[in-house]
């Protein structure tokens, strides 16, 4: 009998394994694309069948004679070295129509059309990103009004490169006009539910700036750990990261990370989140968490953040003083999401405080309260703030330029959700769909590319309020082992529906260009993931 029962489970087995998914049915057909393997794809292209050359022992990429930068422009002279080394090093060829060879490119003259072409500056809310590229004749010419726009032609150039059949770098005559479709383009790393080594976050800002994103939003610290060196107050890392000499973030990690953000063209948004998520916090700051009761006595566990104490405030101004001096974007995340009350329907102190302020028994005013006078203490280092949605659901008053993070529900919920936000005339910026720490089997990403920020009702008006979107990826089951492949190139996705034109939506022709691009990705030294089968010509590493 054991027999036959052995026999029937090792046939079910067979089955089970003969009927696992293989994702063929969502899987478009593999095609060549007229636009190469641009990506994002830029808002106007016109390419030719006449070809040039390059070489790399006469090509240079140049300040151009008329460009308000040069030599002394660092910025753009690393960026002039970075991607002299990107285009000769990826060789996959790309264009498959006619081709009509003429002669070689020279040079790459890159123009800085504007007075002040902000080589020293940081990029900010409003920075240009704008370019023009032309490739005609002897010489290529990338135009711009700012180097932030330059970066992006930069990128652009090195994308259009290509090797011929018999080896030859080679690149046709084309002309570029483009500019981002929304302004906030992000990716979420949270370092603090697992540390994430200083090499792990450059290397991520690396694939974001070949992809065209400008914003690394640092969610730093949350329950897990504090892994933030402040100066001020060195007992939140020392007591509250994982480990106080090796998984902290000190400041010159932090300057190195702004820094190599800087010359990519992205700006670092840090996020310190409160009144919840802050167990870490309380490690190296007594007094700064709510102590919880149980049967009328504390029961040695703490809640969010005490609201009710002067010390908090306290504590609290000469802190966001220290993020605002060493952050320098004009943003903070303050977060704001996820409070639970049940500590502080425990604590008698505070009941006693709800009654005094006759809040009774809501405690949603208690954490508008507190939040209130958090923004207040924000708004007084000349800081704008984001946060995420609850916020403002709990009607807590905001500054008109405030930046609302919508991160909740399924696409019914958070189209509600972008609606109420924009009514109410705030700023809004959309998550949701772009949670990338979920995964699943299959082509993913294109429900990532599918979903479109304006998709809500609402007026012309309050679509003008949409300011772009996050690609977030939590650390819950996520560190320097996986975070990349994870997040490459499921985030691409992402990162073309918030640069291209609306009417960029043909998944086919996405699925042959996000083909090559994870490619290029992966000869660039970034471990994107195979969004199929099939293979690289310079796989990861080498052969």
């Amino acid at each position: 009998m054991s027999v036959l029962l052995r026999f029937g489970m090792l046939v079910i087995a067979a089955f089970a394994c003969q009927a696992r998914p293989d994702g063929l049915a969502d899987v478009p057909e593999l095609t060549d694309s007229q636009y190469g393997s641009l990506w994002p794809l830029p808002q106007q292209v016109k390419i030719s069948p006449v070809t040039f050359s390059l070489s790399s022992s006469t090509f240079q990429i140049v300040h151009s004679a008329k460009s308000s930068a040069g030599p002394g422009c660092f910025l753009l002279q690393n960026a002039f070295r970075r991607y002299f080394d990107y285009t000769f090093g990826y060789s996959k060829k790309q264009w498959k129509g006619k081709v009509e060879n003429t002669s070689e490119v020279s040079e790459l003259q890159v123009w800085i059309t504007s007075s002040d072409p902000e080589c020293e500056q940081y990029p900010s809310v409003t920075s240009d990103e704008s370019y023009e590229l032309s490739v005609n004749e002897n010489t290529a010419v990338l135009k711009a009004g700012k180097v932030w726009g330059a970066l992006r032609g930069l990128e652009t150039f090195s994308q259009l490169v290509y090797d011929d059949e018999y080896g030859a770098k080679t690149i046709n005559k084309t002309e570029i006009q483009d500019f981002p479709r929304f302004s906030h383009r992000g990716i979420l790393l949270d370092t603090s539910r697992h540390f994430l080594p200083l090499r792990v976050i450059l290397e991520n800002l690396e694939a974001m700036a070949i992809n065209k994103f400008n914003i690394l939003h640092w969610h730093i610290v949350d329950d897990s750990s504090f892994p933030y060196e402040s100066t001020a107050f060195p007992e939140l890392s020392s007591k509250g990261s994982y480990q106080q000499y090796t998984h902290v973030y000190t400041p010159t990690d932090v300057k190195i990370v702004i820094e190599f953000a800087r010359m990519r063209g992205i700006r670092v948004i840090s996020e310190f989140d409160t009144p919840g998520h802050t167990q870490s916090w309380g490690k190296g700051q007594p007094g700064l968490l709510t102590p919880c009761y149980a049967g009328g006595v504390p029961s040695g566990t703490f809640g969010p953040v005490n609201p009710i104490l002067n010390s908090t405030y306290e504590f609290m101004a000469q802190f966001f003083k220290e993020v605002g001096q060493v952050f320098p974007d004009a943003y903070v995340h303050l977060g704001g999401d996820e409070v639970d009350f049940t500590c502080w329907k425990s604590n008698p102190d505070i009941q006693k405080f709800m009654q005094q302020q006759g809040f009774g028994e809501d405690y949603t005013k208690l954490e508008s309260y507190y939040i209130q006078r958090i923004l207040d203490i924000v708004s007084s280092t000349s800081k704008g703030y984001m946060i995420w949605q609850e916020v403002l659901d709990n009607g807590v008053k905001l500054k008109p330029d405030t930046v609302i993070q919508v991160w909740k529900g399924n696409e019914q919920q958070y189209q509600k959700e972008l609606a109420s936000v924009t009514a109410a005339g705030f700023q809004a910026l959309l998550s949701s769909p772009w949670y990338l720490n979920r995964i699943s089997y299959g082509q993913d990403w294109q429900q990532f590319y599918k979903t479109d920020p304006y998709n809500f009702n609402g007026t012309d008006a309050q679509k003008k309020l949409i300011v772009g979107g996050e690609a977030c990826i939590w650390g819950e089951y996520v560190d320097a082992t996986n975070l990349m492949p994870r997040l490459w190139p499921r985030a691409s996705a992402v990162a073309e529906r918030l640069w291209s034109s609306k009417d960029v939506k043909d998944v086919k022709d996405a699925y042959s260009r996000l083909t090559e691009h994870r490619c290029r990705m992966v000869q660039r030294g970034i471990p994107a993931e195979p969004l199929f089968i099939g293979y690289c010509k310079n796989e990861y590493r080498g052969l």
